[in-house]
């Protein structure tokens, strides 16, 4: 093959998720090749802001922590937002977090230092909340989904590269899910038992989000962990997504358990 048809072949190979290293070995082309032609591809189409230190996963090939990527996408979804202010050199993703959860604001930082161990990570104190905020040139290379406007007003696709890290840990994107734009609480009914009308509480998994396609997002991965839910309408809104069924609820208790 002439090199034009090799590297038109790696770039498809890249374009459909494929990692810059395997890309090298079934082509048996350099590794730094693979990652120019990227960077170059990318920069061609206004998809990369350039080459800048520290290095990033999809246009140089830097080693991708996928659990903690498939936790942060889905805070992402939720709370999360890529801003550039007038004045700031270097992009930032944002995600809020309300004071009442410090343990959600930990691991939320842990993420961001795992997905992009060379970058600045801060909070930001807001009323009743804070903002942990990563700085980096390449957000929108690893969260493609960002756009003018709302999520909800726009179509929200992952890519095929994204959906195999789903995929490949699909609990840590419903646990980032669901402690963005969801919670765990108790839940209660009556019942009549010998005669007597009792109180009866059980445990109940809310997820409750404006777009169509992040929700989808979460019970088709629901579906995949098996995972029983059901859609609750509220005020005529189908925006929340109910997982009540007692095996349901212990995997979720297993694998996510109340926020703190």
């Amino acid at each position: 093959m002439t090199g034009t048809v090799v590297r038109q072949r790696a770039l498809a190979l890249l374009h459909g998720g494929a990692r810059n290293a395997d890309v090298s070995r079934l082509l048996d082309v350099p590794a730094g090749t693979v990652a120019y032609w990227l960077h170059q591809d990318r920069a061609e189409r206004g998809e990369c802001p350039g080459r800048h230190a520290p290095p990033c996963p999809r246009c140089d090939g830097r080693e991708l922590d996928r659990a903690a990527y498939a936790y942060l996408l889905g805070l992402y979804l939720g709370d999360g937002h890529i801003v550039h202010y007038s004045g700031h050199r270097i992009p930032s993703l944002m995600i809020t977090c309300a004071e009442q959860w410090p343990g959600l604001m930990d691991e939320c930082e842990a993420a961001m230092r795992a997905v992009f161990p060379d970058n600045s990570v801060c909070r930001v104190r807001k009323p009743g909340c804070r903002n942990v905020k990563v700085y980096s040139n390449h957000l929108t290379c690893l969260f493609p989904q960002h756009g003018p406007g709302r999520k909800h007003e726009r179509p929200i696709v992952l890519e095929a590269w994204q959906q195999e890290i789903v995929d490949a840990h699909p609990w840590e994107f419903v646990r980032g899910l669901v402690h963005s734009d969801g919670c765990r609480n108790m839940n209660w009914t009556t019942r009549v038992v010998g005669g007597e009308r009792k109180r009866y509480e059980y445990p109940r998994y809310w997820f409750t989000n404006v777009s169509d396609d992040i929700r989808l997002l979460y019970t088709d991965t629901l579906d995949k962990l098996g995972i029983e839910w059901k859609d609750c309408t509220r005020a005529g809104q189908p925006y929340n997504i109910s997982v009540a069924r007692r095996a349901s609820v212990a995997l979720m208790d297993a694998h996510i358990g109340p926020k703190y």
